[in-house]
């Protein structure tokens, strides 16, 4: 394990080396990442044949070996048409080389990158070592504010612990309709592939228990690559890049775990005209809820991160809410703080819910109030969740009127939230600093009018003191 270690850091810092160099001549983290996903699959593919024998899967002409005997512009050239050519294959190849194009367009720099993946072997070496390589980059990439891959990046301790929730089983399907660099799908993977010694279900696992989607061709490239090195969808890739909320799903599935883009639909994106769904609306976040709804098999549970807005619009909003209580059953919801996210400011929350029975009650875990987290001095780490993967598990309020004002754990009757103004389920109990305020609305309002009139008299009172004062 030890030497495991080793290898990865001093790995990882090469890779980081390289990727300083190349900013300082405006080659972006982005661009840097996506070169070193073709370029490593290529050298994966030449240690296959060399190591194990195996065929070639790409092409005559395009392989490794003709990369590296050549240099200056005849790289660059033969390099360009190697992505042309891979781009256009069927299957696994056509999925990671998706729309894919060269950024690095200086030979001496490109040499460079080439030399360092040519000096290692990276088939042989440990699947976790590998993934954790390229895991560690995405991460790396996701902090790059420039970039804006921040919105491709869920946190991973986040993840584990929705995952731990969620409780995946092996035989079952995982899907993500919105899945970035494939976080939710390889923790899912990871947690289910000890399950079981049966051949026939590990293969299902890696072949074809997965489902990924996301509509950003550099995206589908590198989740597809983060499989690949941790020995998801050898043949076939899991992630297909098209826009979830276009069609009807063509199939169900068991489990749902995601994190859909907030914001609005990109430009350029095609109108939402779904028959199926509840409720027509512009709401990127309520189209892709709708989706999900849709996509559960009866009996199938999901784990969705979703923003604030979700929990109180009106009009859809509400007639998805209703929907949800109706025909599914929201058992949990976690409020997330701020400061977890590479995009700042965005408050949002894990919805947890399953299909085919109507929701009783809601439990809400409050992980927001007067909980402080940043990206630089107090990152979320996965023992930051434990009270409340305990709390999910353990349906015991801590909350108490009395005795605990401040419990983070609570639940709501169905029937209390239906009787909140538009279903709302955007609710808070603690007061920051952890005095817990049961007034009504009548009695703050009424208090406000108290001290408004206090506030009155005083500056009536201050402004006569003043005028006596011009006066002498």
């Amino acid at each position: 394990m030890a030497a495991n270690n080793t290898t990865e850091q001093s790995l990882t810092k090469k890779v980081w080396n390289l990727a300083t160099t190349l900013a300082g001549q405006g080659i972006g983290f982005t661009d840097y990442i996506t070169q070193l996903t073709y370029l490593l699959f290529l050298k994966m593919d030449a240690e296959n044949v060399e190591i194990f024998g195996e065929e070639s899967a790409i092409p005559v002409g395009y392989q490794w070996a003709d990369l590296i005997s050549l240099d200056g512009l005849d790289l660059v050239k033969q390099y360009e048409e190697t992505l042309k050519q891979l781009s256009e294959q069927d299957n696994l190849i056509g999925t990671i080389y998706t729309k894919a194009q060269n950024k690095i367009d200086k030979p001496v720099y490109l040499k460079k990158v080439i030399t360092m993946i040519n000096e290692e072997q990276w088939l042989i070496m440990d699947g976790d070592v590998k993934g954790a390589i390229y895991e560690s980059i995405l991460e790396k990439n996701g902090q790059d504010k420039k970039s804006g891959a921040g919105q491709y990046f869920t946190p991973r301790p986040l993840i584990q612990a929705m995952v731990d929730c969620i409780n995946p089983q092996i035989g079952e399907t995982v899907c993500d309709p919105a899945c970035g660099t494939g976080g939710f799908l390889l923790t899912a993977y990871d947690y289910m592939k000890g399950q079981s010694a049966s051949k026939e279900k590990r293969d299902f696992l890696r072949d074809k228990a997965l489902h990924g989607v996301d509509n950003t061709p550099l995206v589908v490239t590198l989740a597809s690559m983060n499989l690949y090195l941790h020995g998801i969808g050898t043949d076939r890739s899991p992630i297909v890049c098209e826009d979830s909320l276009e069609k009807e799903p063509s199939t169900l599935v068991d489990v749902i775990l995601a994190n859909p883009p907030f914001g609005t639909r990109p430009a350029g994106s095609v109108d939402i005209n779904r028959p199926d769904f509840y409720v027509e609306t512009k709401n990127n976040q309520l189209n892709f809820l709708q989706h999900m709804m849709l996509m559960l098999k009866t009996g199938g549970r999901a784990a969705v991160v979703l923003p604030d807005n979700v929990l109180f619009e009106a009009g859809a909003g509400e007639t998805i809410r209703k929907r949800l209580l109706q025909d599914f059953n929201l058992h949990t919801i976690l409020r997330l703080p701020t400061g977890i996210f590479y995009a700042q400011g965005v408050k949002a929350n894990v919805l947890f819910f399953s299909k085919g029975q109507p929701t009783k009650e809601i439990w809400f875990y409050d992980y927001r109030t007067d909980v402080k987290h940043t990206l630089a001095t107090n990152k979320l780490e996965r023992h930051h969740l434990d009270d409340f993967v305990s709390c999910y598990n353990n349906r015991v309020e801590t909350y108490d009127a009395e005795n605990n004002p401040q419990g983070r754990w609570r639940k709501y009757s169905v029937d209390e939230i239906i009787a909140r103004d538009k279903t709302s389920l955007d609710i808070t109990w603690i007061k920051q600093g952890g005095e817990a305020d049961e007034r009504s609305l009548a009695e703050l309002m009424a208090d406000i009018k108290d001290k408004s009139q206090t506030i009155s008299t005083a500056v009536a009172e201050l402004e006569k003191l003043l005028a006596n004062i011009n006066e002498d």
